[in-house]
């Protein structure tokens, strides 16, 4: 393939970038960004792209708005500035909770997103976890979906748990949760739960499955403020779990989250570094694994035109 690979990081999680960098030890892009008094973002790219294949890095986390904003307006710069294609690798695909029109007169509000990155002149996005999945068909471009499972089960696998189930947070996840119990010839469980309204804490009403005197694994893509994932360890515990670790791709951790884990029953919350978490937030309960070599493969297969089969486990 013709023109240089690229990859450049906007403000959301650079430290990934550098990562991806390391593993396909190429140098970091040289771009610059910063917003205004008065809420205004600027981008610039301080090198020559042209005709040169650009992977922008870019997580759809707080500051939301901010951070969508900044990756359109460097989609769009990269274009401008003639680059033969650009990617944006979205680790974590913002307003996947608004995925469907399930109440009258609301908006469709991911493929809104799927459609500005298209407006922008994106080719193609690389996303982390996609849930829904069928978020990638609001998409006219290609959009490869990776998924995190390889190194929560390399975790997981190395502590030699005896005895585990694997619980899904609701009816939702089993098949997530069916794929990560197959590595370890272990039994589901799922969490019955019911949430109210747009309300981020789910009431866990009955887990269904046994778990009594078994190390239970919650398998899940996203936490926020925790409300749901911490009834969940309450019902485990009272249905008799003695230990409980959380593998969750996507740490958003908001609010007073951190605090409550650390309170709660919870032996370990394993998340990955799909979206930056400060070194001081990472402690004995909070382990952060890193998915960069997963994005580094990815990306190095799009630039050279190999498949990417050995990324899809579908074991």
């Amino acid at each position: 393939m013709t023109g240089e690979l690229k990859i450049f990081a906007g403000s959301s999680n650079p430290k990934l970038t550098q990562l991806i960098c390391q593993h396909l030890n190429i140098p970091f892009g040289k771009s610059h960004s910063f917003k205004f008094s008065d809420g205004n973002i600027y981008v610039k790219i301080d090198e020559s792209v042209r005709q040169d294949h650009v992977f922008i890095v870019q997580s759809g986390s707080v500051p939301v708005n901010d951070n969508v904003i900044e990756l359109l307006f460097y989609i769009e710069a990269f274009k401008r500035a003639s680059a033969a294609s650009v990617t944006a690798v979205i680790p974590f695909f913002p307003y996947t909770k608004g995925d469907k029109k399930d109440e009258p007169r609301v908006s469709i509000r991911a493929k809104v997103i799927a459609e500005t990155l298209e407006s922008v002149g994106v080719d193609r996005v690389l996303v982390m976890d996609l849930l829904p999945p069928q978020i990638q068909g609001f998409f006219n471009k290609p959009v490869d979906n990776l998924y995190a499972q390889s190194v929560f089960i390399d975790y997981i696998a190395a502590k030699k748990i005896e005895n585990p189930v694997i619980v899904s947070t609701d009816i939702g996840g089993a098949k997530m949760a069916r794929k990560f119990a197959r590595k370890f010839n272990a039994p589901v469980a799922i969490g019955d739960k019911e949430r109210e309204g747009h309300s981020e804490k789910a009431i866990t009403e009955n887990i269904i499955g046994d778990v009594a005197g078994k190390t239970a694994i919650i398998v899940d893509d996203m936490i926020i403020s925790g409300g749901s994932l911490l009834a969940l360890i309450q019902a485990l515990k009272e249905s008799g779990a003695p230990r409980i670790y959380a593998c969750i791709s996507h740490g958003l951790l908001t609010g007073s989250v951190i605090e409550k884990i650390q309170q709660s029953p919870l032996d370990e919350l394993i998340i990955t570094d799909t979206i930056a978490l400060p070194d001081d937030k990472i402690n004995q309960k909070i382990i952060q694994l890193s998915v960069a070599h997963i994005f580094a493969e990815a990306i190095k297969s799009v630039y050279t035109g190999t498949s990417m089969s050995l990324l899809f486990d579908e074991d």
